[in-house]
């Protein structure tokens, strides 16, 4: 009996792919592309009506890069506009979209002068055009390529930060094109909430008795007053002590995690990655006044659904000042949905009730059903 058992244990052992503990070798990954290799296998499509899409499309007379991702290529189209002014959020989205693929065919894109669309361009000739309304027309021009590509006449526009700016101005220019818009972190009126984020600033510098983070703060006092945008030296100051008390990922120091996650992008080159910083600073440098002047205060009326995810620790754009603005927006229907978790980066602080919030409140609207919002 006992030999019987033995031979049971050593047949069973020699089925087994049993790892060599001994190896010397570590184990991948090794570098960063067997990295991406790994998480490339991992979010692959399978699906047989899926789709997996990383191309170049011409908008606005230059050529804009997307990744169009989907389990089934019949689910209705969520197009991401991203943050910034030339924060991608391509880069990133292996760690954030992947459930949401499940249930809708989801665009990335690189707006102009942003990530790989900079990488792809020459900036000086497309510098000209990096006006607030060629960015509008560019979102224009790309929800109706998408519209007549995937035969849907309405799709769905998810703005964040920066991008819901464009994300709100599409939907009050084309209600009939959307199912409904959702913004992550709303911009509404941005003169008031870059002086709630440096007050936030001030009071928690106070409670930690960071000398040196007053001394800053009060240098730039009074901040962000009237209607002016504050100069670029002051901003970045505010944003230095916001971020490191967590206004815009909490209870952490700043984005440094996110950017960082963009290396694994099985999306983005070498060169891809190279050029993120220089187009950050490209697009602040060209549009940050625009955004930082932005008021909504008098749109009290938008002819689609509107959903906000707000983050209750955000202060890089006020969620406080948004949730006010949302108090008194009239729309079809219309859910303010809280992240007690979260500040700024909402769809990677909290991914999982992100998901379920776009499952079980957004996605019904493409099936006419009623549970998305109320």
């Amino acid at each position: 009996m006992r030999h019987g058992l033995l031979w049971f244990i050593a047949a069973l052992a020699s089925c087994i792919a049993l790892p060599n503990l001994h190896a010397e070798e570590p184990p991948s990954p090794h570098n960063r592309a067997e990295a991406v290799k790994i998480i490339a296998d991992m979010q692959r499509i399978v699906t047989p009506d899926g789709i997996d899409l990383h191309e170049k499309v011409r908008i606005g007379g230059i050529d804009q890069w997307v990744s169009i991702r989907g389990s089934d290529r019949h689910n209705p189209v969520l197009l991401m506009i991203h943050g910034g002014p030339g924060w991608v959020s391509m880069p990133t989205s292996w760690y954030f979209q992947r459930g949401w693929e499940e249930y809708f065919t989801v665009v990335q894109w690189d707006q102009r002068g942003a990530g790989s669309t900079y990488a792809a361009n020459d900036p000086a000739a497309v510098a000209p055009t990096m006006t607030p309304e060629r960015m509008i027309g560019d979102a224009e021009e790309m929800v109706a390529w998408l519209r007549k590509e995937f035969g849907q006449k309405k799709i769905f526009v998810l703005g964040h930060s920066w991008g819901s700016y464009l994300g709100l101005e599409l939907a009050q220019r084309h209600p009939d094109w959307l199912y409904a818009y959702i913004g992550i972190g709303q911009m509404t009126n941005m003169p008031e909430s870059e002086r709630e984020g440096w007050a936030f600033a001030m009071r928690e510098a106070r409670k930690a008795g960071n000398t040196k983070a007053i001394q800053e703060l009060q240098s730039i006092a009074p901040y962000a007053q009237g209607t002016d945008p504050a100069p670029l030296a002051s901003v970045m100051t505010q944003r230095k002590w916001l971020n490191q008390y967590g206004g815009m990922v909490y209870r952490r120091t700043g984005g440094d995690a996110e950017a960082a996650a963009m290396s694994l992008s099985p999306e983005y080159t070498d060169r891809d990655l190279e050029a993120v910083g220089v187009a950050s600073q490209y697009s602040v440098g060209k549009l940050l006044t625009t955004a930082l002047t932005v008021d909504f205060s008098n749109v009290r009326h938008i002819d689609c659904p509107v959903f906000l995810f707000l983050g209750r620790h955000d202060y890089n754009v006020s969620s406080n000042v948004a949730a006010a603005w949302f108090g008194k927006l009239q729309a079809p229907s219309k859910r303010l949905v809280w992240f007690e978790n979260s500040a700024h980066e909402v769809m990677t602080e909290e991914p999982g009730k992100t998901l379920i919030s776009l499952v079980e409140y957004v996605r019904p609207l493409a099936d006419g059903g009623s549970r998305g919002a109320k």
